[in-house]
């Protein structure tokens, strides 16, 4: 399982932080591929919202805010991955991102390693705008945080 934090604010609409996957693969890809700052994480030894809060931290270099945590639940992604994700309030640049990086054989059979970030950007959309470009699954924390704060739900 998967933990992670998606951090929102309202500005003149209600807006949430989400992150892109660094990488070559996922360099020309948008639509659907960013996510939650999220992590790998045992259920039977660790504490989810714990692991939210360290994994934002490692894929923002920023800490996550403090606040009262919303509960969004879990969704479980194509490829058989569950996410669970807690919503918290607070603003900060994203431009201040330092994420945390992971090493890679790069050009494929080419025998070298490359480093890359685990996330490569991180931005601020509307409700709106985020459905046409987080994981599909995922989608449904931008419901649930809608209707917990009577934002705009499709």
């Amino acid at each position: 399982e998967t933990a992670g934090v998606l951090l929102y604010r309202t500005t003149s609409d209600l807006e949430v932080l989400l992150v892109h996957p660094g990488g070559p693969f996922w360099k020309h890809k948008s639509d659907g591929v960013w996510s939650i700052p999220k992590g790998e994480f045992d259920p039977d030894s660790e504490d989810p919202l714990t692991v939210a809060r360290r994994e934002f931290a490692e894929e923002m270099g920023i800490p996550a805010p403090d606040g009262e945590p919303i509960e969004l639940g879990s969704v479980t992604q194509k490829a058989g991955k569950v996410v669970v994700a807690f919503a918290l309030a607070g603003d900060l640049d994203p431009d201040e991102m330092v994420s945390n990086t992971f090493t890679m054989e790069w050009p494929p059979k080419s025998g070298r390693t490359a480093e890359f970030p685990e996330v490569d950007r991180a931005d601020w959309f509307t409700i709106e705008a985020a459905r046409t470009v987080i994981n599909s699954a995922q989608a449904a924390f931008l419901d649930r945080l809608a209707g917990v704060l009577g934002g705009s739900t499709p």
